[in-house]
């Protein structure tokens, strides 16, 4: 079977065990993205399988059931946060009055351009401001500085593809990882603007990534502690806690990383105030001359 660009195939010297999208083929070795994990590779044209329609209709099926169920914990942990924060503005439900709120605006760096799209897909499902932009990651470096000059956001998220190669070094060697290096560059140049974890909150990281140069450069968040892959909309769930806790308070890791698909062992990273800002009285668009306030 003859395969192209953008066929979608498994490994079988992995057992099949994750879904790729054919990126280029060289000399009968094919690039391969995850189409699910943020995971870069490269495999020989015949370790490759492509997928009948009947196989990838069933592991859609398997991942958006997985998806979901993140979204839900997600608005759980949402409608909580809402109701504490209900309490709060209306002084323990004693003065009850509408509140608005003025949303952490984020700036998404991703490597991956169908991430990208699926990404901010999310993000909208869940509310939040986002500034989407499609770079090469050896580019980050060199774009990043500009883009938060311009976009002045409050939360960044550097991502795309990333893995481990063991036959480039050990796991604590960052010249044997495809792209960390550049995230932790992309890091510490988004530092030189704002070094504070507090004003502005970072995620860094792939799959497999090297969590620990990304936390050295400056990431409130990273991937990978235990090099495993992480899937494609993880940091957008740590970017949505962060946002919808108050500035007035502390996020923990766990509490952080909780909902995502990957979990612990994928994601880590530093306590973190969150961003989220209410004032009152809410007013009515007709009152407000232009002004434009978030109502929750």
């Amino acid at each position: 079977m003859d395969l192209t660009k953008n066929n979608l195939v498994t490994r079988k010297s992995y057992n099949h065990d994750l879904l790729f999208r054919i990126a280029n083929i060289k000399d009968n070795i094919a690039s391969l993205y995850g189409e699910d994990m943020r995971l870069e590779a490269d495999a020989p044209l015949e370790d490759l399988r492509r997928i009948e329609d009947r196989e990838l209709e069933t592991r859609r099926k398997k991942e958006k059931e997985k998806e979901e169920f993140s979204y839900r914990l997600f608005r759980q942990d949402y409608q909580l946060m809402k109701e504490k924060r209900d309490y709060q503005a209306s002084d323990g439900y004693q003065n009850y009055a509408k509140y608005f709120q003025l949303p952490a605006k984020v700036l998404h760096l991703d490597g991956d351009q169908m991430y990208l799209r699926k990404c901010i897909e999310l993000y909208q499902r869940i509310g939040l401001q986002v500034h989407g932009v499609h770079l090469n990651e050896k580019e980050m470096p060199n774009q990043i500085g500009e883009l938060v000059q311009k976009i002045q956001p409050d939360m960044i998220v550097i991502t795309g593809h990333d893995s481990f190669s063991k036959n480039k070094g050990t796991k604590k060697d960052l010249r044997a990882y495809r792209h960390s290096r550049y995230f932790a560059e992309s890091v510490r140049e988004a530092r030189r603007i704002n070094p504070n974890l507090d004003q502005l909150v970072i995620f860094a990281g792939a799959c497999q990534s090297h969590f620990e140069s990304l936390i050295r450069a400056g990431a409130n968040f990273a991937s990978s502690p235990t090099r495993i892959n992480i899937h494609a909309l993880d940091p957008v769930y740590i970017a949505a806690k962060i946002a919808y806790t108050s500035f007035m308070e502390r996020v923990s890791v766990w509490d952080a990383i909780r909902n995502t698909l990957t979990g612990e062992k994928g994601m880590g990273g530093v306590e973190t105030k969150g961003l989220l800002r209410t004032g009152m009285p809410y007013l009515l668009d007709d009152d407000l001359d232009g002004n434009n306030y978030d109502n929750d």
